[in-house]
């Protein structure tokens, strides 16, 4: 934030460059150039490596720069160096693991250990004292204290300056103690969590902290898996195993994993133990969807696997069907999970960094004030020695108890917050930064598990003619029963639809051929909780099993919605294998289909497709469903389709098309031949197989267009509107598809129906990003989707440009986005805006986003709460930010803005004062007032009712929630800037004078009246202004402000060396305190009402 030129704060990072106009031959694209106004687009290497520099080095060298941060660089640079030279960075390497009766040496691995604390027993205090002194107000005050042990310049007493200092330094390591054992609490439990090991005496029992790398670990369903192993073998028959990567990868499809072969057709567990194998993995890597592995068997039967991606179980996922048993690989900081995380780092709010900013006017102040003294009493004799008493005399222009009261006032905030009824089960875990909760301007969100439910709902099919809702949805469940009748025994559960009119017999076989080809066209597997089954004929064992609590376990949660719903309407999925499918029929019936070919859904290709052959009547049928944009190509002509699915898209529904070929016995086998034929290729394999399945994509009968929705969380949508009417620009980031993104994006009204969307194509290389760059740059106030792959290319060559298009855009999805892209957005946010960030997700592949931004909220996830334990704030749902921000954040940020404001008042008054005494005998360096009446004044005197500024709100909650607006002018910085900062120099001046000129005008004979007087208008001034400064009062705030006097008042019977009690009992002491304190305050009282007349703030508007 600046003001007038100057910058308040750690000076932030400005992205500037200039660039070199490099021309490329035979370029349309050049017409477009330049993108930016005043810039080129092209930028070469060189160019990159002077703007990296600049970005370094290009800051100015000079004492401010060594105050504010160069010195702190300077440290953290040497820290690191002299740790790299000691420790060694570290370097992973490949790895062999043993198995079974295998020898040879292990080497020692990491710890399987999750560490999210910030300190240790040893490097609690160096690093918290290294934290506090780095603000230069805390390092101030140490040297201040420190000079006092110097007696040629000590002034008063040491506690007078230790004291306070050592208070403030106490309390903040009692903060920080706290929260770093409530993250070692929270750590404990995540490594204590016990597993089954498999040894060679059985099954035994350790804690997570205990596996290491070579383990065998037996993974039960629902349970997390604890490090990163090599899937071994697993319960069901065909050595497969689905898991969920949501809390990895943020997507909601569940994956197929399968064991190795040759451990797989082991007879159990234990004899892995009796093999002589190993396995070879890669060195440990970020890349979650790639591994390269072997597993070598080395004893009588010698074998070799391959092993893939397929083959592997990365830490933080879900075993979700059966029991596996893996081979540990990887431990601790070396799995996929923890090298996506980055170290949570100490943050610090941009309040603290402002008020930093101010103390170092302040202290720039003491100098110049202490100089002017000097120059006026003259340089005779050890003028260096009075200098220095000079400074130490005005160094309580300086208050050390704002650091106190701003602490306090954070666990107030944070206490508030978690007593909040209306967000239950919010907490605060990191209570530093609660301020920084009202001054965001972009929000980053998950999509998975914070917007959405993880819930899909099927919600519509339309044949065309036809549509059915889910309000109609009884009528296809009648249609499917009046076709499959109980004439159907004797064709097997063909479906025999009744003659009762051309119209009538047309719409039964559209909706039972749709419902039919939705519950084939899939990757669905159903699994039993439970099967018993004593009799093996086919039909007996399909019967017992549909009795039994069924879960559809598949790649892709639109394709559970869709085989959930046709199970709704009485067409059910009863069994799946790799070659088998059987369904069961409204009647009872059960029908088998051999599947005979299946081709996957893929990115690229947008649809996948199936072919089966029913058992009994031996028909050969071709089902495929994907994206409209394919499948347009590909079905027969018709008039509907394109407008349906646009109806569709504009309803947020996730739309998939599905259509059906039936092919003759010869087509078939002409096709399985060429098919085969291209799989045994080595050349170009992929091409020539797509191909000739792309010769089967023709003329197909399109049957239905489906629509399912990916169910919002409660409250998203208004919670939505709320952020961007509260100025709040929303970006979201999920690892998930693109057509997932868009559609969440729609239904959740992040974008709006009416809002135009700029779809980022993929982009390769520097010209194709070029050209999507103009693009978008002709795109006035769209939204922007980009894929991860893409936004990774535009950075690469125009990081600059891009961050400048996409933060004009209203609202920003990025799709495909690894843990650690989220990571890289956030903080290319921050630098190139300068603007506050906070990140909201539920899973371990959020957490890298979370501890980046600014304010990190972690939502308690259905599947864990890494990212939860991670943040610095932890809601329950979405829709709880909205008031995390608009009250909490705005009282946070406003309370803590008036009370360091106040308290450096209350040191700017005492200092004008000492300067005018000062002034006035003759230049000597003598305090105005005795140590201990100056402790009193910071501490019992004044402290609670200034303090209780932290009960102060300028509106309620129900104004700052209907009224989002408001919170936009707190992102301005208004409430503390260089202006409110002047103006309260000026009110301290102004109040200083009179006090103390006054005094000595109505001096009359003893010092010690003038002290009396002095102080005591001094600390009724204080009460009187803490009175002016609250907009609303709060019970506690009386309390404390007559508590305050009548302790004041108290003291003076005890406090005899310090005033005249005689004198304070007299007429002449009242009156002349009376006159003082009118004086100093109520000319202020006035321009308040003037101000509040006639130039009102936008918030008293809203309040009666």
């Amino acid at each position: 934030m600046s003001f007038a030129g100057f910058s308040l704060g750690r000076p932030t990072l400005k992205v500037t460059r200039r660039t070199r106009y490099s021309t490329i031959n035979n370029d349309e694209f050049m017409d477009e150039i330049p993108l930016m106004c005043g810039e080129s687009f092209e930028m070469d290497e060189n160019d990159q490596l002077m703007r990296e520099r600049k970005n370094r080095y290009g800051r100015h060298k000079g004492v401010g720069y060594f105050l504010s941060e160069g010195w702190w660089n300077m440290c953290g640079s040497c820290w690191s160096r002299l740790f790299r030279s000691c420790c060694g960075e570290k370097e992973y390497k490949d790895r062999t693991i043993n198995i079974g009766m295998a020898t040879g040496h292990q080497p020692k691995y990491t710890k399987n250990v999750v560490r999210n604390q910030k300190y240790s027993v040893i490097s609690f205090i160096p690093k918290v004292l290294f934290e506090q002194f780095k603000f230069f107000l805390n390092l101030y005050f140490l040297i201040m204290a420190t000079s006092q042990f110097l007696p040629a310049i000590r002034i008063g007493y040491l506690y007078t300056y230790w004291g306070p200092l050592c208070f403030v330094l106490f309390v903040t390591m009692c903060r920080e103690a706290l929260d770093d054992y409530r993250r070692y609490r929270r750590d404990k439990e995540a490594n204590s969590q016990v597993y089954k090991k498999q040894t060679r005496n059985g099954v035994v029992s350790v804690p997570s902290s205990n596996i290491r790398v070579g383990d065998l670990i037996v993974v039960e369903k629902n349970q997390r898996v604890p490090a990163d192993m090599v899937l071994i073998r697993t319960t069901e028959k065909d050595g497969g195993c689905f898991i969920r990567t949501d809390q990895l990868d943020g997507e909601t499809d569940w994956k197929l994993r399968l064991a190795v072969p040759t451990t797989q057709r082991l007879q159990s567990n234990s004899e892995i133990l009796d093999i002589c194998g190993h396995i070879y993995a890669e060195k440990p890597q970020k890349a979650i969807h790639s591994f390269i592995g072997t597993f070598s068997r080395t004893d009588g039967t010698i074998c070799e696997d391959s092993l893939s991606i397929e083959n592997t179980l990365w830490a933080n996922t879900v075993v979700a069907s059966g029991t596996a048993l893996g081979l540990v690989i990887y431990t601790g900081r070396e799995t996929r999970a923890v090298m996506n995380t980055s170290q949570p780092q100490s943050k610090t709010g941009l309040l603290d960094l402002e008020i930093n900013t101010l103390t170092k006017l302040l202290f720039f102040a003491v100098i110049v004030l202490a100089i002017v003294m000097m120059i006026l009493k003259g340089f005779n004799g050890p003028w260096y020695r009075y200098l220095f008493r000079f400074i130490l005399l005005f160094s309580y222009i300086i208050p050390i108890s704002l650091r106190v009261n701003l602490d306090m006032g954070k666990a107030v905030y944070s206490w508030m917050i978690q007593r909040d009824k209306l967000i239950p089960g919010t907490t605060v875990r990191s209570s530093t930064i609660p301020e920084e909760l009202g001054r965001i301007t972009y929000l980053l969100s998950d999509k998975t598990g914070t917007l959405t439910q993880n819930e899909m709902i099927f919600k519509k099919l339309h044949l065309g003619t036809v549509a059915f809702t889910a309000d109609t949805m009884d009528e296809v469940t009648a249609h499917l029963r009046t076709a499959y009748s109980q004439q159907a025994g004797s064709t097997g559960g063909a479906m025999t639809p009744i003659k009762s009119g051309p119209v009538r017999r047309t719409v039964v076989t559209r909706v039972v051929e749709a419902v039919k080809a939705i519950a084939l066209c899939h990757n669905v597997t159903p699994v039993y909780e439970d099967v018993t089954t004593n009799d093996t004929s086919h039909e007996t064992e399909a019967d017992q099993q549909i009795q039994q609590k069924v879960t559809y376990q598949a790649s892709s949660p639109d394709e559970v919605a869709l085989v959930s719903w046709t199970e709704d309407v009485s067409l059910t999925l009863v069994k799946r294998d790799f070659n088998t499918m059987t369904l069961r029929t409204p009647s009872g019936a059960m029908v088998t289909y051999q599947i005979l070919q299946i081709f996957p859904f893929t990115s690229e290709s947008k649809r996948m497709g199936i072919i089966l052959k029913e058992e009994e009547s031996g028909e050969i049928y071709f089902y495929m469903k994907g994206a409209d944009v394919v499948m347009q190509s590909i079905v027969q002509y018709n008039d509907w389709l394109e407008e349906e699915c646009g109806n569709m898209a504009r309803e947020g529904l996730r739309t998939l098309v599905v259509a059906k070929k039936t092919l003759s016995e010869d087509q078939y086998q002409d096709f399985e031949s060429r098919y085969h034929q291209a799989k045994m290729s080595i050349q170009d394999r992929n091409a020539k197989m797509q191909a000739v399945i792309e010769s089967l994509e023709r003329d197909m009968e399109l049957l239905c267009l489906t629509g399912v929705e990916d169910k919002l969380q409660d409250g998203v949508r208004p919670t939505l509107e709320l952020l961007k009417n509260a100025g709040i620009k929303v970006w979201m980031l999920t690892g998930d598809k693109m057509e997932t993104a868009t559609c969440i994006a729609k239904s959740s009204k992040l974008v709006s129906r009416t809002q135009d969307i700029y779809t980022f194509n993929k982009v390769t290389d520097r010209t194709e990003a070029h050209l999507e760059l103009n693009a978008l740059r002709r795109k006035n106030d769209a939204a922007l989707i980009i894929t991860g792959d893409s936004l990774q290319i535009c950075l690469k060559y125009y990081e600059h440009e891009f961050v400048e298009l996409a933060c004009q855009c209203p609202a920003v999805v990025v799709c495909r986005c690894s843990p650690t892209q989220k990571a890289e957005i956030v903080k290319l946010l921050r630098v190139h805006t300068g603007k506050r960030t906070s990140a909201i997700g539920d899973g371990g592949n959020d957490v890298s986003m979370i501890q980046a931004a600014d304010a990190g909220i972690g939502i308690v996830g259905k599947e864990g709460k890494q990212a939860s334990l991670a943040a610095d704030f932890s809601i329950t749902q979405f829709s709880h930010i909205g008031r995390l921000l608009m009250v909490h954040g705005r009282n946070s940020y406003k309370r803590s803005a008036s009370l360091s404001q106040f308290v450096i008042h209350r040191g700017l008054i005492i200092t004008v004062m000492q300067a005018v005494f000062v002034s006035v005998f003759y230049f000597a360096s003598i305090a105005l007032f005795p140590g201990f009446l100056m402790i009193g004044y910071a501490t019992v005197y004044t402290m609670y009712p200034v303090f209780s500024l932290v009960l102060d709100k300028d509106v309620s909650a129900a104004i700052a929630m209907t009224y989002p607006e408001l919170y936009k002018e707190l992102t301005k910085g208004r409430s503390l800037s260089f202006k409110t900062f002047f103006l309260w120099v000026l009110i301290s001046i102004y109040q200083g004078g009179i006090i103390m000129y006054g005094a000595l005008l109505l001096f009359e004979e003893d010092f010690v009246h003038v002290v009396s007087i002095t102080f005591t208008s001094l600390i009724l001034t204080e009460l009187l202004m803490v009175a002016l400064t609250i907009r609303t009062w709060h019970y506690l705030m009386i309390v404390a402000e007559i508590f305050s006097l009548g302790i004041y008042i108290a003291s003076l019977a005890v406090l005899r060396d310090y005033f005249d009690t005689d004198f304070l009992q007299t007429w002449n002491f009242v009156w002349k305190v009376l006159v003082i304190t009118s004086v100093s305050c109520i000319p202020l009282y006035v321009l308040k009402y003037l101000r509040k007349k006639f130039s009102p703030p936008v918030y008293s508007k809203l309040t009666p």
